[in-house]
């Protein structure tokens, strides 16, 4: 087989991996089926391994620039390396090891979604679908505040029952307190992936239809995200709004934005039951005593405290990727006591600087810190233009990030995938390739 291993000089557009941008967007679609999204990310980074490969990577800044190569890969090693650091002497070493070989599936997976908005109009078809993406999910979850139900989960379950003969959440698994959207009541992350996703909707707003649409967009997210109930959530989204919106209101029409939105909750919070709960749990955060902070954070206390004991006993490099669930007992401060959020043991720290300390340990944690250090050099290296096509990227990385809030499992699956996901389009796009 004769295989071209340059781009055709006609036709610059026709590239390798040209379809990158249609696959980051299917892919961030297939979110609510997961193990679908997850059969769909390994499929993509063998094929773009299997394409480089087949290349040899001849021409590759014709797929991403060389900073932008060094980059995504420096991302990568920091979310890998101390995974592999920690597995050593883990608490559970296979299942550490085994997490180190599939994760890396995630150094092309990497250079795929960099590729996918390398090039201009990559990058507008990316950041505009992840911005479309972002809007139909929430005018999905606002029809479901109004009837009860999500149309998207509603069709997306049916479609799986017709499939597999299996519905997408069972009896047990259904804890519906609060906004489900198109994740559905067993998932309830929707706040979450909102609040993360919500600067490229913001964007497309602004840049679509102005001042007008931004506020609209911004509204109508942030009436799902505290309909959802994730208290993290409303802090992440409260970081996005304050970037983006002295930038579309400028600051006094901000102010009058937040004060209006103190309005909105508090009228939430009489005509909503789970507001009003997650409200009254935050108000506990006000008690002096130990047991009402921790009944504020939903046992985040005690799970904070198993995780800084997991650090004391494993400084190096902690107690193994994964392995939070299997040496909490050994860690838990109030043992034999049913916790706040149910029974069983806690399966991650609940807060990234702790997972990384108490699952990585202190060489873990420097990884971290170093990588985040490049990623923001390059930031600050890069042109006004380049910036302006990374904020929105940039953005959802920082805020999802944030080390003063709460988090989803940073090694999990799923949320790993969506925190590199973001970085490897914070790269692409603020880097890209080289000028022809």
């Amino acid at each position: 087989m004769n295989i071209e291993l340059q781009p055709d000089a006609a036709n610059p557009t026709r590239l390798p991996l040209r379809w990158a941008p249609a696959w980051v967007l299917a892919l961030v679609a297939l979110w609510p089926l997961h193990g679908f999204a997850e059969l769909l990310l390994d499929l993509g980074a063998l094929s773009a391994l299997a394409t480089l490969a087949i290349r040899r990577f001849r021409g590759g800044t014709h797929l991403l620039s060389g900073p932008a190569w060094a980059l995504t890969s420096v991302l990568f090693f920091t979310y890998w390396l101390p995974e592999l650091w920690s597995a050593l002497d883990a608490v559970d070493p296979w299942r550490s090891l085994e997490e180190v070989l599939i994760d890396l599936r995630y150094l092309p997976f990497l250079w795929l979604v960099a590729a996918a908005v390398a090039s201009a109009e990559g990058w507008r078809t990316t950041f505009t679908g992840l911005g479309v993406i972002t809007l139909i999910w929430t005018v999905d979850a606002l029809v479901e505040a109004a009837v009860g139900t999500s149309p998207l989960f509603w069709m997306l379950d049916h479609a799986r029952v017709a499939v597999t003969g299996h519905a997408m959440c069972t009896g047990s698994t259904v804890v519906a307190d609060r906004l489900g959207g198109m994740l559905g009541p067993c998932n309830l992350k929707l706040g979450i992936v909102l609040a993360s996703l919500s600067p490229f909707a913001l964007e497309l707003a602004w840049r679509r239809l102005g001042r007008l649409g931004w506020l609209l967009t911004a509204l109508a997210i942030g009436l799902v995200i505290l309909l959802a109930g994730s208290r993290a959530s409303w802090i992440t989204y409260a970081l996005v709004m304050l970037w983006t919106g002295w930038r579309a209101l400028g600051w006094k029409r901000l102010a009058m934005l937040f004060a209006t939105g103190a309005v909105v909750l508090g009228l939430a919070t009489a005509f909503s039951p789970q507001v009003r709960g997650r409200m009254q749990l935050t108000a506990q955060a006000l008690s002096a005593n130990a047991s009402g902070v921790d009944a504020a954070l939903t046992g985040r206390t005690r799970i904070w405290s198993a995780a800084l004991c997991m650090v004391r006993q494993h400084p190096i490099n902690g107690v193994g990727v994964r392995g939070f669930r299997d040496a909490f007992p050994a860690c838990d401060p109030q043992p034999g006591v049913v916790a706040a959020w149910g029974t069983g043991v806690a399966l991650h720290a609940h807060q990234i600087v702790l997972e990384v300390l108490s699952e990585t340990g202190v060489i873990g944690l420097l990884i971290w810190l170093a990588g985040s250090a490049l990623a923001w050099r390059a930031w600050r290296f890069a042109d006004d233009v380049a910036r302006a096509r990374a904020r929105p990227a940039m953005l959802a990385l920082a805020v999802s990030v944030f080390p003063f809030n709460t988090h989803l499992a940073a090694y999990s699956t799923f949320w790993g995938s969506v925190l590199l996901l973001l970085a490897a389009l914070y790269a692409g796009s603020l880097l890209g390739r080289d000028p022809e």
